[in-house]
């Protein structure tokens, strides 16, 4: 999912930086969709970004209109479980970051 029709700043911005284990624990893939697909239905999502290299490092960047909407997302039942499973399971570490977009533009060759 790519996040391209932003509307204009501010808003906000989720950065998520993991690692993943090397055990492919059952159940991640379809956690990591629910997951997507949970947060598109939130009042104050944006869009997303995502992107993994093979040795397991990830970046998700979800964007958003404003800190209440990351409140609720973060307080989101299905969310808390997913967080859960992933320090037992899923992640060696990972870090989150909260930023606020106040400036941004677009390019695309045509």
């Amino acid at each position: 999912m790519t996040a391209k029709n932003l509307p204009n700043p501010p808003y906000y911005a989720v950065i998520f930086v993991n690692q993943r284990t090397n055990d492919d624990a059952e159940g991640y893939g379809q956690m990591a969709d629910r997951m997507v697909e949970l947060a598109q239905q939130q009042s104050g999502f944006l869009g997303m970004e995502s992107v993994r290299e093979p040795a397991g490092k990830g970046i998700t960047v979800s964007y958003w209109q404003d800190l209440e909407a990351i409140q609720n997302w973060k307080e989101n039942l299905e969310h808390i479980e997913a967080r859960k499973l992933g320090k037992e399971k899923w992640y060696e570490d990972y870090q989150l970051q909260v930023a606020k977009i106040e400036h941004g533009y677009r390019w695309i060759k045509s």
